[in-house]
């Protein structure tokens, strides 16, 4: 544990790093809690608390039972669960949120945001993507999709009143308005979209009303928040959230990237979650400066927590940061098989299965190095490194032997193989990020696998190039995911390394 930065003084961004995608946030009190989007892993919808908007902590995950969240095993990768908004209203918080797999729009309610939340109100009446829920002083709730449709709801029950309305959209011809945001901010309600599309091109906009269905006029400065055609080293800034702290003052969360390497550049940690200050001119919105480093809040920091590095799966349930996709079930993950290891059951031969067993973190840093110590006996599985099924790197214990594998696409190869003795084995990935290429070609880090042999000694088997392991050759909305895997019969896995490798 770091010692508390001086009132101030700068903090890093991102405030929450690695594929924590989408963010809303919420103060109650003197207490944040924010939420991210999951996609195709489950459990769903990771929930974070703040007592200064800089340190987060994951205190667990919204929808963790299958009568939450329903994953068919045919669910895409980058599908799934998208773009929750997280509120407080009358004592409860409120979390709404699309699964475009499987129920559409979905509601949940809860006392605690650590949880327990409830089984979902469904929304049938309510179209689109990226809901938000705003209420009006006449205790009217208003939710708003991405296109801007507009409609009041009852909460409790999901029951939709009149025809849904066309609000805003946005710039004219700009692709994407989504992420809309609603708030009542002084003598006026102000709607808070992105627009741009998720990539290079994201932005963020707003605009004013005299009530919650407007009509609304464009702030004359949109977009508020953009890098577009920037060489900035933070990218896609967009899909941002209002918050007010203790203070009066005003701040905004958001998503960006980091991208790495030479020419387009490539980001594999997925969508972070950034913090920014903002201050009013006019009764408008002006978003201060998203950079790795930014000036503090003006309020004493709470004490940096170090990423936890070790599992040695101890407890009976799992730390809510491990996530799988689309299931996981105590038949085919659990740690009371064998007290102090976690122990994976096979479902899908290998990474490329849409219904592999596979339990992992998010990839947090551009240079880590995460280990593990694997009991083969009973079956065959490793470590991998994933983006989606078409994308990913593995090292793998089978029959006597360790073989890395990587899959690119439609290609995979095992790329290097050597026999082992029998017994547990310590695998183990190092990820480098590229630091000032000097070619334009240079992609974004280098992973190198390998087995940690009995006496110490690092026996490296692979490196391999990091560009096919990130959003711009795989697609999707998703970034990296380091862990645990089995491939056939029963594995065994006594802890889990994680080690941040970044100054």
């Amino acid at each position: 544990m770091s010692s508390v930065p001086e009132t101030g003084g700068t903090i890093s961004n991102p405030v929450i790093s690695g594929f924590h995608p989408d963010p809303s946030v919420c103060r109650v009190g003197e207490d944040y809690y924010l939420a991210c989007s999951s996609f195709e892993y489950f459990p769903g919808i990771p929930l974070f608390h703040s007592r200064d908007m800089v340190h987060w902590t994951q205190i667990g995950n919204a929808l963790e039972r299958p009568s939450q969240l329903s994953l068919p095993v045919e669910t895409a990768s980058s599908r799934g669960i998208y773009a929750p908004t997280l509120r407080h209203h009358e004592g409860r918080f409120w979390l709404i949120t699309t699964n475009v797999s499987d129920g559409g729009n979905l509601l949940f309610t809860a006392t605690d945001p650590a949880g327990p939340w409830s089984d979902p109100i469904r929304l049938p009446g309510v179209k689109g993507i990226d809901p938000d829920l705003a209420w009006d002083e006449d205790g009217n709730c208003w939710c708003t999709t991405a296109g801007m449709e507009q409609i009041r709801i009852d909460p409790y029950t999901g029951e939709c009143f009149g025809p849904p309305r066309r609000l805003w959209s946005g710039t004219p011809g700009a692709k994407a308005p989504e992420a809309p945001h609603l708030y009542r901010i002084g003598d006026y309600w102000y709607l808070l979209i992105a627009e741009g599309g998720t990539e290079r091109c994201h932005g963020v906009s707003i605009a004013r009303g005299r009530t919650p269905n407007g009509p609304f006029e464009p702030c004359p400065a949109n977009p508020v928040l953009t890098h577009r055609g920037t060489d900035h080293p933070i990218q896609n800034t967009g899909h941002a959230d209002l918050v007010q702290g203790p203070d009066e003052s005003w701040w905004m969360v958001l998503l960006g990237v980091r991208p790495l390497g030479g020419t387009p550049g490539w980001h594999v940690l997925g969508r972070e979650t950034f913090l920014a200050p903002v201050h009013w001119v006019d009764d408008w919105p002006v978003i201060g400066e998203v950079s790795p480093a930014i000036p503090a809040p003006p309020w004493p920091l709470q004490p940096t927590v170090a990423v936890p590095v070790r599992d040695d799966f101890d407890l009976s349930v799992l730390d809510p940061c491990w996530i799988s996709p689309r299931h996981r079930s105590a038949d085919d993950c659990t740690t009371k098989e064998r007290a102090g290891w976690l122990s994976l059951r096979a479902r899908g031969t290998s990474l490329d299965a849409p219904d592999v067993t596979f339990v992992g973190r998010r990839q947090q840093h551009l240079s880590c190095r995460a280990r593990t110590l694997l009991d083969p006996a009973e079956g065959s599985g490793g470590l991998a490194v994933r983006l989606d099924e078409r994308h990913h790197y593995d090292i793998e214990v089978v029959a006597g032997e360790v073989r890395v594998i990587a899959r690119i696409g439609p290609l995979r190869t095992v790329v290097t193989s050597r026999s082992l003795p029998v017994g547990p084995q310590v695998l183990r990935v190092e990820v480098s990020a590229t630091r000032n290429p000097t070619d334009a070609r240079s992609g974004p880090d280098t992973l190198s696998f390998g087995i940690e042999e009995p006496d110490g000694t690092i026996v490296e088997l692979a490196r391999l190039e990091g560009r096919y392991l990130s959003t711009e050759v795989a697609g999707g909305f998703t970034g990296r995911v380091i862990g645990m895997y089995a491939s056939t019969g029963t594995v065994h896995f006594d802890w889990f390394d994680y080690e941040p490798l970044d100054s």
